[in-house]
């Protein structure tokens, strides 16, 4: 899956439950909110005052790492 700043967060921990981990530590602690399921990334940094490219390279690196360790 190609994860961008318009994927929604719902189709994301659809996809790797894992990724809800990476964004607890970077401060969007509502992962589980109804309403944050249906936001998109970019979206739902917006509201939290995350920057999204630093999110989005954070779950990046989380996903390269866990497919890395896999081979």
């Amino acid at each position: 899956m190609q994860i961008t700043k318009d994927t929604l967060i719902g189709e994301m921990l659809s996809y790797d439950s894992g990724i809800a981990y990476v964004l607890m530590m970077s401060g969007m602690h509502c992962v589980g909110c109804p309403s944050s399921i249906g936001e998109s990334l970019e979206e739902a940094c917006m509201v939290h005052g995350l920057d999204c490219d630093e999110v989005l390279d954070s779950i990046k690196d989380y996903l390269d790492a866990k497919q890395y360790e896999g081979q």
